[in-house]
C-alpha cells in the first residue's frame, strides 16, 4: 500500500506583507549539486529547444512538408502526458484527490514526467510550496513577487510563466513531499525522469518512421508530436501559474492574498486546471470545473478510473461544500 498522500502544507502568513508590496528579498540561495551553470543550462534547454523545433518546422512548412499522422500522434501525446500532470501529478500526487491502485498511480506518474516538467517528486514539492504560500513571500511562481504596480505586474507575469523555473530556488522535498520519498514506486519514476525525456522524443520520430517509412516522416513527427507537443503544454501550464493569477472570475473565496481566478479559454487545453479559483478554495477536490458548462476533462477520467475500480476514495465536491465557498 503506498503511503497517504499529503494534501496541502500549509504555512504561517508572513509577519508585514500587505498583498501589495513587492516580495522581501530573498536570503542566500542554496547551492544546487552539479553547479548553477548545469542547472540553467538543463533548465534553458528544456525550455528553448521547442521554440527552436518551431523554427525548423518554419522551413518545413515553407515547402508544405506536413504529415496528418504527425497532428495525430501530436494529439495523442499530449492528451497523455497532459493527464499524466492534471490527474497524475496534481489531482493525485500533490493533493490526494483520490487513490489510485498501484499500477495507475505508476502509470501516470510515469505519462506525467514524459511532459517535460521535470521529475514528479521535485514537481509535486514546488506545487504544494506554491498552495502553502500563494501570493505572498515563498510562492515560487506567484505574479505578484515585484508589487501590484504596472511595472511590477508585469515583471512579475514573465517570472510567474517563466522566469521562476531559471532562479536558483530549491523546494525541499524532504519538507513538501515526504510522503512521495517514501513511496519505493515513486522514487523510482523520479530517477527515471531523463530517460522519460529522451523516451517522449523518441517514441514520435519512431512512430512517424513506422508509419510514412522514411526518416524524414520521422523528424516531421519529432517536431510536431516531439517538441512542438511539449512546448504547448509547457505553456498551457505555465499559464495557470501566471494568467490564472492575475486575470479571470473569482466566484470562490480563498485564503487571504491568495487571487487564483477561473481562466475558461484555457480550460479544454489545461484539461480543467484553469478552473483555478475553485481549486485554489478546495485544493483537494477531484473536480475543478463545477459550474455549469464548466468542462473539466480530467474530473472525467478519474470518474472513468472510479467507474473501472482503478482508483477510490475520490474527494468529489458536494453541494453543501461547494456553496460554503461561494463569495
Amino acid at each position: 500500500m503506498s503511503p497517504e498522500p499529503t494534501a496541502t502544507v500549509t504555512a504561517a502568513p508572513p509577519q508585514g506583507y500587505d498583498g501589495t508590496s513587492p516580495f522581501p528579498p530573498d536570503g542566500p540561495a542554496p547551492a544546487r549539486v552539479g553547479g548553477e551553470r548545469l542547472y540553467v543550462a538543463v533548465t534553458a534547454a528544456i525550455v528553448v529547444l521547442p521554440f527552436v523545433a518551431l523554427g525548423l518546422l518554419g522551413r518545413l512548412l515553407w515547402g508544405s512538408l506536413v504529415h496528418p499522422a504527425d497532428i495525430v500522434l501530436a494529439g495523442v501525446l499530449y492528451t497523455i502526458t497532459g493527464l499524466g500532470v492534471t490527474v497524475g501529478f496534481h489531482r493525485g500526487l500533490t493533493h490526494g484527490g483520490y487513490r489510485a491502485v498501484r499500477p495507475v498511480r505508476i502509470a501516470l506518474a510515469v505519462a506525467g514526467s514524459m511532459s517535460f516538467q521535470g521529475d514528479v517528486i521535485g514537481w509535486v514539492a514546488t506545487h504544494r510550496r506554491h498552495h502553502a504560500f500563494t501570493d505572498r513571500p515563498g510562492d515560487p511562481h506567484s505574479p505578484y513577487r515585484y508589487g501590484t504596480h504596472l511595472r511590477g505586474q508585469l515583471r512579475g507575469l514573465v517570472h510567474a510563466h517563466v522566469g521562476w523555473l531559471f532562479r536558483n530556488d530549491r523546494t525541499p522535498p524532504e519538507r513538501y513531499a515526504p510522503d512521495l520519498l517514501a513511496d519505493p514506486d515513486i522514487r523510482a519514476v523520479a530517477r527515471a525522469f531523463p530517460l522519460l525525456c529522451v523516451l517522449t522524443l523518441a517514441l514520435p520520430f519512431a512512430a512517424g518512421w513506422a508509419i510514412g517509412g522514411s526518416w524524414v516522416h520521422g523528424v516531421t513527427a519529432l517536431l510536431w508530436a516531439g517538441f512542438v507537443r511539449i512546448a504547448l503544454l509547457h505553456h498551457v501550464t505555465w499559464s495557470v501559474n501566471s494568467l490564472c493569477h492575475l486575470i479571470g472570475e473569482r466566484p470562490f473565496r480563498t485564503r487571504r492574498h491568495d487571487r487564483a481566478t477561473n481562466l475558461w479559454p484555457l480550460a479544454l487545453l489545461s484539461f480543467g486546471e484553469s478552473w483555478h479559483n475553485l481549486h485554489h478554495a478546495d485544493p483537494t477536490s477531484a473536480r475543478h470545473g463545477v459550474d455549469r458548462g464548466q468542462i473539466d476533462p480530467s474530473a472525467a477520467v478519474i470518474r472513468l478510473f472510479e467507474r473501472l475500480g482503478w482508483v477510490h476514495d475520490v474527494r468529489w465536491p458536494t453541494a453543501e461544500r461547494i456553496a460554503a465557498r461561494r463569495t
